[in-house]
């Protein structure tokens, strides 16, 4: 087994934090021993595991012995035990792989999606509010809360920018891979010609970040308010409740005009903000790794087209894992289940190649 060694240097670790965690000067210091049980904790199911998959090998090892027993149906039934631990040793390497896959601390996190026009002009405003809806049916399909944070429509009920909070178990780890730029391919409704035009929306999927997660410097940003307005330049109210915020060292502005108090907005925007900035930092830490490893579900770019709707066939196509689906009406009223599975589990794939590596 390729990652014996890992499991080894795992199961050393595991017996040293046992003795460690029932030392009196450790429980004393609460910070160390919290983080040190922690640590046992996550290790426990995998060190299990491998105990399990050695008990076998030790079985496999007797069995084996037994074959060449002068007693024939002796013999016989050490082989038959044999074939068949082996196969449950096969199931177990598998299981311990995928206890030993490294998981993302932020799948279970809320997120942040934000929604906006791409090429297509007006055509692609009404594609990214489909796109807006299909989200929040695959959320509510899932008994998830949806909290706008930023919706600004055009005249013809597009979206200029729709930026919403998704809460729910597992948002994260559902949603990050629709991040990119997604492609529709249908006759517009604003077309008196009935001529197939192409057009993108760009979408970002952000994990919410916490105050334990990022600390703003309030030096670093600048706060604008201004009055709300919605659809057609219309006056939501008459006072300066929009809240507009910009982060200086990276430019990065963000602005919630949602709520009629300045107050809320100013809560939204900066949790917006802490958000992008985590999505920022967290992309320049990565950037060396995703430049030397190439993934099957793509690298989740905000420029990278990763599906195409195309409405005159009835399909979506996913170009990442070269999945297609023929139930476009389904699959934009939420029924998403399906893709963001399959997208999972090529990641899931993609890792356990690493692992074997």
């Amino acid at each position: 087994m390729l990652f014996k060694d890992r499991l080894d240097a795992m199961t050393r670790r595991y017996e040293e934090l046992g003795a460690q965690i029932g030392l009196p000067e450790v429980v004393a210091r609460q910070d160390e021993w919290r983080k040190l049980t922690k640590e046992y904790s996550a290790l426990q199911p995998i060190i299990t595991k491998y105990e399990e998959y050695k008990d076998i090998e030790a079985n496999m090892a007797g069995c084996k012995e037994m074959m060449s027993s002068d007693d024939r149906e002796m013999a016989e039934l050490a082989e038959t035990e044999y074939y068949e631990l082996r196969d449950k040793l096969h199931a177990t390497e598998e299981e311990l792989k995928l206890l030993l896959l490294p998981k993302d601390p932020m799948d279970d996190k809320n997120v942040i999606i934000e929604i906006r026009p791409g090429a297509g002009g007006e055509e692609s405003a009404l594609f990214g509010y489909v796109l807006m809806k299909m989200y929040k049916r695959f959320a509510e399909r899932l008994r998830w809360k949806i909290e706008d944070i930023d919706i600004s429509m055009t005249e013809l009920g597009g979206v200029k920018v729709a930026v919403f909070m998704v809460s729910g178990q597992g948002a994260y780890s559902k949603l990050k891979y629709e991040s990119g730029v997604h492609r529709v391919q249908r006759v517009p409704e604003t077309e008196s010609q009935g001529r197939v035009h192409t057009s993108t929306a760009t979408v970002a999927v952000l994990p919410e970040a916490e105050d334990v997660d990022l600390e703003l410097n309030e030096k670093d940003i600048k706060v604008d308010t201004y009055r709300s307005s919605g659809a057609g330049g219309q006056h939501v109210n008459k006072t300066d409740s929009a809240v507009r915020m910009t982060h200086l060292p990276t430019g990065i502005v963000v602005e919630c005009q949602d709520e009629r108090s300045q107050i809320k907005n100013r809560e939204k925007a900066s949790k917006v903000l802490k958000s992008k900035l985590l999505d920022y930092y967290q992309s320049l830490k990565d950037k060396e790794y995703a430049e030397n490893r190439r993934t099957q579900v793509g690298t989740g770019d905000r420029s990278e087209r990763i599906r195409t709707y195309n409405y005159p066939q009835g399909r979506v196509s996913d170009h990442r894992i070269g999945m297609t689906i023929y139930n476009l009406p389904e699959f934009l009223d939420g029924d998403m289940f399906a893709m963001v599975e399959a997208l999972a589990l090529a990641d899931q794939n993609e890792k356990l190649k690493s692992i074997e590596e």
